[in-house]
């Protein structure tokens, strides 16, 4: 009988500290003590300017489980990752791995393991970070108001280090979507769960590549993607506002004509807070508007996820890839 083979994805951009020592560690996991699979670990690489590819390559080589997507430019690291799921030929995938190796490798045992129990997903949930306070509690935070938005169940604290049955990635594939929220499509497509805890360590080397734009770009991705909440608390604030705004012109009658009072001073401050205040809102939920415009004139005018410069150790070519 023929062994089934697992599909790791690690996306990565300017990683040449740590690409060999994620290479390394997951060829010694599947040599070792995973013997009875084979497996194939597909790199994208999001147009790295430092020795990345050049040791991806190095390693492709004497290797053909090593198989490199290497892209035009850099599209983000979710466009970056659905691409490489949709050549991905394994059994089961990992639709992420970090090349930095915070998610530890090891967990692929306990993975397989409860997949081969019946499990269709089986998914890492950190349950502590290895990171300054403040980082640790936004991510906390985004998880949870991400989770209470959506439209269906999203885990708490799970990423996209994942074990994915072939099944659920035939289902992912269906999705149409330019901007890819992987984590939210593999809630959405709704198989049933197993969730194992981890400690995510420190980073093995070097610094991470993401800002707080970056980080700004996946939470409002993650918010506008499988939710219609934002848009209906702009209606519900709005509604009150409206209500308030009544009620207050109420009151400022019942002073003026009923108690004489005078009201020329605070009238102007208080119409130049009611200003101030009301352009804030609207303007915040004009931009929120914006972003579902936004991502749908993105989908309308779709071309591919990526684009890809080359593809290295795969069996099947593009033949538009020169």
């Amino acid at each position: 009988m023929k062994n089934k083979t697992i599909s790791i994805i690690t996306p990565c951009f300017n990683e040449e500290d740590c690409i060999e020592e994620c290479y390394n560690k997951i060829k010694n996991l599947f040599d070792n003590q995973l013997t009875e699979f084979n497996y194939e670990h597909i790199f994208s690489d999001n147009y790295s300017t430092d020795k990345t590819i050049e040791i991806l390559k190095r390693l492709s080589k004497n290797d053909k489980r090593v198989k490199i997507i290497l892209n035009s430019r850099n599209f983000g690291v979710f466009r970056s990752s659905f691409n490489a799921i949709t050549r991905a030929s394994g059994d089961a995938v990992i639709p992420m791995l970090d090349a930095d190796l915070q998610d530890p490798p090891e967990l692929i045992i306990d993975f397989i393991k409860f997949w081969k129990e019946g499990y269709r997903v089986v998914a890492g949930k950190r349950k502590e970070r290895k990171e300054n306070f403040i980082m640790r509690n936004v991510r906390k935070i985004y998880y949870r108001i991400i989770s209470s938005i959506a439209e269906f169940h999203i885990p708490l604290d799970v990423g996209e280090y994942q074990l994915l049955d072939r099944k659920v990635v035939d289902a992912l594939l269906k999705f149409d979507d330019y901007n890819p929220y992987i984590r939210g499509m593999i809630a959405n497509c709704g198989f049933e769960t197993k969730i194992i805890k981890y400690i995510q360590a420190k980073r093995f080397s070097g610094k991470s590549k993401f800002n707080l734009l970056s980080y700004i770009n996946i939470f409002l991705n993650g918010l506008i993607s499988f939710s219609h909440v934002p848009m209906r608390i702009s209606i519900y604030i709005g509604f009150i506002l409206a209500l308030m705004s009544i009620f207050y012109s109420i009151y400022l009658f019942i002073l003026a004509f009923f108690y004489n009072i005078e009201l020329a001073n605070a009238g102007i401050m208080t119409l130049l807070v009611a200003v101030f205040f009301f352009s804030g809102v609207i303007l915040l939920f004009l931009g929120l508007l914006g972003e579902y415009v936004s991502a749908i004139h993105s989908q309308v005018r779709k071309g591919p996820i990526v684009f890809e410069r080359e593809l290295i150790n795969f069996d099947v070519v593009d033949p538009n890839i020169k």
